[in-house]
C-alpha cells in the first residue's frame, strides 16, 4: 500500500504561519476598527406605537431610555415583563423613558391584548417590517434590551433577562448624569 499524500515541501511549511498571521492581523484590524466606529451610538430607527403614532430614536434624544425587543411567544420576555414594568415605574419620575418593541413575527392582536391586559405603562411598538430590529444590529434573540443615555450612547445591551440590580445601578448613574 502506498500513501498517496505528498509530503509537505519546505516552502509550504513556511506559508501557514504567514497565513495565520494575516488572519490574526485582519481580525485585530476589524475589531479595532469597530471599536473606533460609533457602534455604541443608537441607530436611527422609527417605531410605530400601538396607537399608530410614530416615534423615532431622534425623538428620544436628551432622554435616558430602554429599548426592549420582545415577543408574546417568548417565555423569558413574558417572565421578565413584570420586572420591566417595576423598573420603569421606579425610574420614570427620574426621567426614564421606555419602548417595548414587539418583533415582526408577533401577531399584532397578541401584542395589543398583552399590553392591555397587563396594563403596560410604557410605550409599546410593533416592528412590523423588522426595520427597527435590523437597525439595532439585526436583533433576532428575545428579549434584547438596550440602555441608552441622554446623548444617544448605548450604555449596555442585554440579551436575555438583565441582572436587575446592575441594571438599576446603571440607570441611577445615567439618570443622575442626565439631570
Amino acid at each position: 500500500m502506498s500513501n498517496s499524500a505528498t509530503p509537505a515541501t519546505p516552502s509550504s511549511k513556511k506559508r501557514w504561519p504567514i497565513a495565520v498571521a494575516v488572519v490574526i492581523v485582519a481580525l485585530l484590524g476589524f475589531f479595532g476598527y469597530r471599536a473606533m466606529t460609533p457602534a455604541n451610538t443608537v441607530p436611527d430607527a422609527t417605531f410605530t406605537l400601538l396607537s399608530g403614532e410614530k416615534l423615532s430614536t431622534g425623538d428620544l434624544k436628551g432622554k435616558v431610555y430602554l429599548i426592549n425587543f420582545w415577543a408574546t411567544s417568548c417565555a423569558t420576555c413574558v417572565k421578565e415583563m413584570p420586572q420591566m414594568v417595576s423598573t420603569y415605574k421606579q425610574f420614570k419620575d427620574k426621567g426614564l423613558d421606555f419602548v417595548a418593541v414587539a418583533m415582526n413575527y408577533d401577531p399584532p392582536m397578541y401584542v395589543m391584548n398583552y399590553a392591555k391586559t397587563r396594563e403596560l405603562p410604557f410605550k409599546v411598538a410593533m416592528d412590523a417590517d423588522g426595520a427597527a430590529a435590523k437597525a439595532f444590529g439585526n436583533v433576532q434573540l428575545t428579549p434584547t434590551t438596550f440602555v441608552v443615555d441622554k446623548n444617544g450612547k448605548i450604555l449596555k445591551r442585554y440579551v436575555g433577562e438583565p441582572e436587575w440590580d446592575a441594571l438599576h445601578k446603571l440607570l441611577d448613574g445615567a439618570l443622575a448624569n442626565a439631570a
